[in-house]
């Protein structure tokens, strides 16, 4: 199925006290640019939850918020870094001998600096990790699944406009048959008037003929545009991601429509050009947004 690189999935999920809360959004790019930004406690983490992300989305700009709140005193335990507790005490007791600041040095107040307190959390990191994947494959899915909805619209539309260009290919066949039979009428009635006489030289004439029909043959580009346009919609119905292939595709189409335009001495062939330039224009601004 189609997917379009602009998404969004969220998940939460809750569990003997712990909340996890998984946020995911994309944008087009280029490339696979994955940005994850997580708790300090567990962002030992972060390249399992790489790994469970490159292995369900191949490309886009994707922002990972992960957030965790944990309310269960399992695995817990308060630690009091004593050292930086007696730094902070003589640095305080320092200052106040060295200055005329009145100082009273409370436990409470020392308790509240950085790193005195902290607490240990002794939970099994591979049940950490267990909940975490839970709530991230929640929230992939969810992410995909807003991916795939959006991919969906944008083939409906793609498909509409390869109707259209589909359609003028076969105006233009049709208008190329006729190319050279016009043109030896007007080529046989042109020199008739100009050598003010109804005898020509059908040699010549044949070799005017022969030299306007290999200028002027757009056949071959037809062919590689009729093999183009079926393998685009071949590629419309894939499962894997074909974003790229897409872009290939349309530069190859855009190249033999622009050969058909130099070649076609027509103007009905030309005003298909134009209907055809404009609509694969517009495919090609759908598929920049294609995984």
């Amino acid at each position: 199925m189609i997917r379009s690189m602009t998404g969004f999935g969220r998940s939460k999920y809750e569990i003997d006290g712990r909340e996890y809360i998984v946020d995911i959004k994309s944008v087009n790019h280029k490339y696979n640019d994955i940005s994850i930004k997580m708790p300090r406690v567990i962002s030992y983490l972060e390249d399992k939850v790489r790994k469970e992300i490159l292995s369900n989305v191949s490309r886009g700009k994707i922002d990972v918020f992960i957030s965790m709140e944990d309310f269960s005193e399992k695995g817990k335990e308060i630690k009091l870094n004593k050292e930086i507790a007696k730094a902070y005490i003589k640095e305080l007791r320092e200052l106040t001998t060295e200055t005329d600041i009145d100082c009273k040095i409370n436990v409470i107040d020392i308790s509240r600096f950085p790193d005195v307190l902290c607490i240990k959390d002794e939970e099994n990191e591979e049940l950490i990790w267990n909940e975490l994947k839970h709530c991230l494959g929640e929230a992939i899915n969810n992410f995909i699944s807003m991916r795939e909805t959006e991919g969906n619209k944008m083939k409906e539309d793609i498909r509409s406009r390869l109707n259209i260009i589909n359609g003028k290919i076969y105006e233009i066949s049709s208008f190329s048959s006729g190319l050279i039979e016009e043109y030896i009428i007007k080529l046989n009635t042109r020199v008739k008037e100009l050598m003010n006489t109804d005898i020509v030289d059908e040699n010549r004439l044949a070799q005017e003929i022969v030299i306007f029909s290999d200028k002027s043959s757009i056949e071959e580009e037809l062919t590689r545009l009729n093999s183009h346009m079926s393998q685009f919609i071949d590629l419309l119905e894939k499962d894997s991601p074909v974003g790229k292939k897409f872009d290939f595709i349309v530069q190859e189409m855009n190249r033999e429509i622009n050969t058909i335009g130099s070649k076609a001495n027509c103007l009905e062939i030309t005003n298909r050009v134009i209907d055809i330039k404009t609509e694969l224009e517009n495919v090609r601004e759908q598929i920049q947004n294609i995984e």
